[in-house]
């Protein structure tokens, strides 16, 4: 059996690790979960994850993964292809700080279970929605645009000439602010970046699957 990834379309994190298995050229088998409909909150997912939260990597030898940081690590660390970090420390501290400033500055704040819960504590209605997912998108992306605009080792993508982690990190969050209406191009370091990436056939076919994927509510 091939390995079997465990997601849901739309997931900036199951995005960034589908980028990450394509940079590295791994085949994989594509399993879908509905997240409105409360699919990954039922028993035989929890058992997978009991955070009840996607993505999930199932291997060959059926252990399961989680968390899409940790699984693009052991992606890294145990799999040949183009490595997804620097081979010196303080260029792996740079990218996991851009990826994280992202993964963890962002999307915890933003994803659905938060907005969800902003309706239904607060009364939310989705324009409401929209400017809270937006607020902490500029904020993370205001820095991570001085950033990366001001460090001689920022090249073609986040760090120097090949695509790594952060990119990874960086693409699934420039299509998720698409969903929004959230114009990148505000921040040219980052949408030069995105432009770079999207010509790349690891990540375009993500963005292409995206458009083409009916949106569910």
């Amino acid at each position: 059996m091939t390995m079997r990834l465990h997601n849901f379309f739309r997931s900036s994190t199951s995005i960034r690790l589908r980028a990450a298995l394509n940079l590295k050229g791994i085949s994989y088998e594509y399993v879908s979960y509905k997240l409105s409909s409360g699919e990954t909150r039922l028993p035989n997912f929890l058992a997978k994850n009991p955070a009840g939260l996607v993505p999930v990597l199932e291997l060959e030898n059926g252990e399961f993964l989680v968390q899409s940081l940790s699984i693009i690590e052991w992606l890294d660390e145990t799999q040949p292809g183009p490595s997804l970090l620097p081979d010196d420390a303080c260029g792996r501290a740079r990218v996991r700080a851009l990826s994280y400033m992202i993964a963890c500055e962002i999307h915890p704040l933003n994803n659905l279970r938060v907005l969800n819960r902003l309706k239904a504590q607060f009364g939310a209605d989705v324009m409401a929605q929209e400017r809270w997912f937006m607020h902490w998108v500029e904020v993370t992306f205001n820095a991570l645009e001085e950033m990366l605009n001001r460090d001689s080792q920022t090249g073609r993508y986040c760090h120097l000439d090949q695509p790594g982690l952060a990119d990874c990190c960086l693409y699934a969050q420039v299509l998720n602010n698409k969903r929004f209406g959230l114009d990148t191009s505000r921040w040219p370091t980052i949408w030069r970046i995105f432009t770079s990436l999207d010509s790349l056939p690891a990540f375009n076919e993500l963005r292409r699957c995206l458009n083409r994927t009916p949106i569910k509510p």
